[in-house]
């Protein structure tokens, strides 16, 4: 996810400051890894030296003192572009999980108990989630981000199933000089 266009995407709406930003993302985006203040800051530096975005202005209202930025012409045109963009399939996946099973085979390990582990994880996360997006009050970004992360847990979960019974193949493989 580009934290650049996320926060262009969120100045769209109006000038903002740093904490603004923060907590508006961490709203709209609930499944999302939070972001960090530092993070935030810093590329908001980026977006101004880029001529992304400026600043509006500063005051403190009897608080700390604080920044508020606005997207610009130029900003607005990225995020355009940016948002149009289709999303290309990733040309390697790069699988944890797979990794794990692999050194566990190398390793003299146990890869079925690994696997096993790893569902029970994945299952309680399922679980989690499946009460987050069922929750009454839940808003439908919630709702949402809770589906996309339910639906990749669970491809996840099938193919653990399916290495799980081509583990004697795999660890052959593995294992041939």
């Amino acid at each position: 996810m580009s934290t650049r266009h996320i926060l262009l995407g969120l100045l769209a709406g109006g000038p903002s400051h740093g904490y603004d930003l923060k907590r508006r993302h961490d709203e709209r985006f609930p499944q999302a890894r939070p972001l960090a203040y530092g993070q935030v800051y810093t590329t908001l530096q980026r977006l101004v030296r880029d001529g992304l975005a400026e600043v509006e202005g500063t005051a403190s209202d009897g608080g700390p003192e604080r920044t508020t930025y606005r997207s610009t012409e130029r900003g607005a045109r990225e995020l355009a572009a940016w948002a149009g963009e289709i999303a290309p399939p990733a040309p390697f996946v790069t699988n944890e999980i797979f990794a794990k099973v692999v050194v566990s085979i190398l390793a003299g390990g146990d890869p079925a108990a690994y696997l096993g582990a790893q569902r029970a994880a994945h299952m309680e996360r399922m679980r989690g989630l499946t009460a987050l997006k069922t929750d009454p009050g839940a808003d439908l970004a919630t709702v949402l981000s809770a589906d996309f992360a339910l639906n990749h847990l669970d491809a996840d979960l099938r193919w653990m199933i399916t290495t799980a019974a081509r583990l004697t193949t795999l660890t052959a493989e593995v294992d041939a000089p």
